[in-house]
């Protein structure tokens, strides 16, 4: 199934794994039509949760950032419109019941990056560049990238990206662990969508709760995660995946016989 005829596509295979493309070639640039289109996908994959998303871009860039032309004029009130339906937009994306792979494979800058923090996992090839260059235009951040940041890297790194307004590249995002894996190039479209895809094969449920109990973690630290733990993750032992992955395991006398469904 493919959806959207804009600058943002999203495509579903059998197996319920949906790849969102962001695909306003040559950069990507986060104008009205790319915010619009990218918020009308998310809320179609709130509608109707896959079993995992691939999120990536098409284009010699991951994006470039925002286009500037959407801050001139803006006042304060519309201001304070425009970053509430982006942040629901970014929430909307953390919650949803499946894993996320963002897949950088150039350039990512502000928005897109922002976005990709919001991701669970962040996959880059070894030429890509991230930056939070908000700073040019006496702008910080403002679709939660410096707090999503800092739980990944600590707060003194995201004030050092933040305020320099620098490129940093993906080894170092890897060394402070925003970034997961790097893929060689030559290997990069490929790899991703083998991740992704894999993700989507294993119990979406269970990815479901993980991601559930680091939310509570995020809210109220270890004692509201060990809460979910007790009164949440127990849901799992009345899905389908589990009691046929525990069946398969006795049966066969070890893992990898279990299929996943999503019920």
């Amino acid at each position: 199934m493919s959806e959207g005829g804009g600058v943002v596509r999203v495509e579903v295979d059998a197996s319920g794994l949906a790849v969102l493309t962001l695909d306003s070639p040559p950069l990507n640039l986060f104008d009205r039509a790319m915010i619009d289109d990218l918020g009308a996908a998310v809320e179609a994959l709130v509608a109707a949760p896959p079993r995992a998303v691939l999120i990536r871009a098409a284009g010699r860039a991951v994006s470039a950032g925002v286009d500037v032309n959407v801050f001139d004029g803006l006042t304060s009130a519309g201001a304070t419109e425009l970053w509430t339906g982006l942040l629901q937009m970014i929430d909307a994306l953390e919650e949803l019941p499946a894993p996320v792979v963002f897949a950088a494979h150039a350039l990512t800058l502000t928005a897109a990056f922002e976005v990709a923090l919001a991701c669970d996992l962040i996959v880059a090839a070894p030429g890509a560049k991230f930056g939070l260059v908000e700073k040019v235009v006496g702008l910080t951040p403002s679709m939660g990238g410096t707090q999503r940041l800092a739980e990944r890297a600590g707060s003194g790194r995201a004030r050092q990206f933040v305020m320099s307004g620098e490129l940093f590249e993906a080894v170092e995002l890897e060394r402070w662990g925003v970034v997961n894996e790097i893929y060689p190039e030559a290997e990069f479209e490929a790899r991703s969508r083998a991740l992704a895809a894999g993700l989507a094969a294993g119990p979406t449920r269970a990815h479901a709760m993980t991601k559930r109990i680091l939310r509570r973690f995020r809210e109220g630290g270890i004692p509201a995660a060990d809460e979910a733990v007790r009164t949440e993750a127990v849901e799992l032992f009345a899905t389908e995946d589990l009691q046929g992955a525990v069946r398969a395991f006795l049966e066969h006398g070890g893992p990898g016989h279990a299929e996943f469904h999503g019920r």
